[in-house]
């Protein structure tokens, strides 16, 4: 199906197969409604809320923007949204690693109930590309499904790969090379395959979508945890008991209750035992924002300096962004903004398939970029270069896959969810 395998014995190869996690039994047919954001996805959203929320306050802008790992991974040269339109690409890495590759400390990877640090690898677990646009009055944020079976580019060995595996294939692939020319820093391979893996995954997403990327933040497993830490906890509402000890550790009666940092992980991971399985985690970390948000709002947060530089302490140590982003003036817009809507979608899937032994989601570029087009209020689309058409079947595509999923966001309830 237009994929090479790569010799077993390369990085790439040994990337992939940490990558690995077949559903087997828990795949389902098309659903009515794919709700397929990742377990992470609130960890990108979460930090995007957490950040425009408290940068409304911030008094020290200097030292807020500059405590940021930066990233080239847009181009200065890349295609660019008109009109004061802003295309960010928020991404969920899920790793167990820090910035500089080093494996978490062990208290909190006990914590993750996510496995030690050869778990995961580095794949793009959550993709969401939000666009705002210069009026901000409405904010529309596509969740791109993780498996995604996509054309990719400049990886050895691959014409086509699962789109969260654009980071880490590429970064396997830079470090293999940079290793054979003698190099063997390990911050140095990390930080060199950390931004080929970066700049990879926005060409993956900009190709499969078709417009530009303005912007792009990441942020993984322990940057999540940190956050939820540092706001002491989570309250949620379940309408039914659940428990999935094996994935991700989960295990909460029904009705409302306080979640500590591990549990609210959980919280937002589990997938396996839900009746809708990702739709169900999606509403999840929607109903998690909700709750994010009254809280900064009922806690005094705003007013309190001591939180806030807990907050941004936590931000800096945890998220990179894109070079040249003025996050302080751009949080501030977003935060000052009046009551924009925030709509969520997700982009449409053909059929499941298997390849080389892996699950995959069959798409159709181009009925992906008309989807993408119309919900951005057609903005124009980036030129990209001609790739191998990906792979189609004759399957009749379900009618209302990758339409807007109904949201719970919004208001000062916190909403119960399954």
């Amino acid at each position: 199906m237009n994929e090479q395998t790569p010799l077993k014995s390369s990085p790439g190869e040994r990337a992939r197969a940490r990558h690995r996690r077949i559903r087997g039994a828990h795949r389902r047919a098309v659903r009515r409604r794919i709700g397929r954001a990742t377990a992470k996805a609130c960890t990108a959203g979460l930090s995007a809320a957490v950040l425009a929320a408290t940068a409304v306050g911030w008094a020290t802008a200097g030292s807020f923007d500059s405590g940021f790992t930066r990233s080239g991974a847009v181009a200065a040269d890349a295609p660019r949204s008109l009109g004061g339109d802003l295309n960010v690409l928020l991404v969920g890495l899920d790793t167990r690693k820090d910035q500089n590759g080093d494996n978490l400390p062990p208290e909190i990877l006990s914590q993750l109930h996510a496995g030690d640090g050869d778990e995961g690898g580095y794949n793009a677990n959550t993709l969401i590309l939000v666009h705002i646009p210069a009026d901000m009055k409405r904010i529309v944020a596509v969740s791109i499904p993780r498996d995604d079976y996509v054309p990719v580019q400049g990886i050895p060995g691959y014409t086509h790969a699962k789109i969260k595996e654009a980071y880490g294939l590429k970064k396997a692939a830079v470090e293999d090379q940079l290793m054979s020319q003698g190099i063997t820093d390990q911050a140095t391979l990390e930080h060199a395959g950390r931004e080929a893996g970066r700049a990879s995954i926005v060409q993956a997403v900009r190709d499969l979508t078709g417009v530009p990327i303005d912007r792009f933040a990441e942020v993984t497993l322990g940057g999540f945890y940190d956050l939820a830490k540092a706001l002491g906890g989570v309250e949620v509402c379940l309408n039914h008991p659940v428990r999935d000890l094996e994935y991700s550790g989960a295990d909460f009666p029904a009705g409302r209750q306080r979640l500590d940092p591990a549990q609210a992980l959980a919280f937002v991971r589990q997938r396996h035992g839900l009746e809708n399985g990702d739709l169900d985690r999606t509403h999840r970390q929607q109903a998690f924002l909700t709750s994010v948000a009254k809280d900064l709002k009922s806690a005094g947060t705003f007013t309190d300096m001591r939180k806030l530089s807990a907050l941004m302490e936590v931000a800096h140590r945890n998220i990179v962004l894109s070079d040249g982003w003025n996050a302080t003036d751009f949080l501030r817009t977003v935060g000052s903004a009046d009551n924009p809507t925030v709509e969520f979608r997700t982009l449409p899937v053909l059929s499941y398939d298997v390849i080389n032994g892996q699950d995959v989601n069959i798409v159709d570029q181009d009925a992906i970029r008309r989807e993408v087009r119309a919900a951005f209020g057609g903005q124009d689309l980036a030129p990209t270069a001609p790739t191998t058409p990906t792979p189609t079947v004759s399957e009749t595509p379900t009618p209302d896959v990758g339409q807007p999923v109904d949201t719970v966001i919004g208001g000062d309830s916190i909403p119960c969810v399954n």
